[in-house]
């Protein structure tokens, strides 16, 4: 999607440590329009499938999947990372580990949401090492909902999780895959070019 690798070179600053910062456009501050864009691209490359459900996991992914879930006209779900008391009833549960805070959060879905008859389309912002992903694909699989695609806003290519996910034969979709970064230049290089 030239539109967004675009505005990633134009607006994403490299961090030490091979972080990506886009939170001036994606997940802090967000630009709809973009939003519509992705949200538009992401119909466009599910549209074979029958989507029942979005879900993603909180926090950055949640307007993405908003957005997006306008064209496939389906609810969205995002995993939370903290139980709270308006959570009633059974959960799904899966822990991941964030590649940006370096941390593991135990998240978790309401039964009520999601089920057998559920066809699912994943979410999210970033694609790293896959860990975020893994355990959502952990709770569709525990809820016996079926994971149709995986959509993806940045994906890094350089890191395992883009294969990892592959390899398990999900259907997964980058619209802009970095394959390197210079922190030094500030050039960003995406695979295909």
């Amino acid at each position: 999607m030239q539109l967004l690798k675009d505005r990633i070179r134009r607006d994403g600053v490299i961090k030490p440590g091979n972080v990506l910062k886009v939170d001036s456009f994606l997940n802090h501050q967000m630009d709809i329009g973009l939003l519509n864009e992705i949200g538009k691209e992401f119909k466009r490359r599910f549209a074979d499938l029958n989507i029942t459900k979005i879900v993603t996991v909180e926090a950055s992914g949640i307007g993405i999947a908003c957005i997006a879930a306008q064209y496939f006209d389906v609810p969205v779900i995002f995993a939370k990372k903290t139980q709270s008391v308006n959570i009633d009833g059974d959960v799904y549960s899966a822990q991941i580990e964030s590649f940006t805070h370096k941390r593991n959060y135990d998240v978790i879905v309401s039964k009520k949401f999601l089920n057998a008859q559920d066809n699912v389309l994943l979410i999210d912002d970033f694609l790293a090492n896959g860990c975020a992903l893994l355990g959502l694909i952990e709770i569709v699989a525990s809820s016996g909902a079926n994971v149709a695609g995986i959509g993806i806003v940045v994906e890094k290519g350089f890191q395992s999780g883009g294969e990892v996910i592959r390899e398990m034969g999900l259907r997964l979709e980058s619209l802009a895959v970095v394959e390197r970064m210079d922190a030094e230049t500030g050039e960003i290089f995406f695979r295909g070019e």
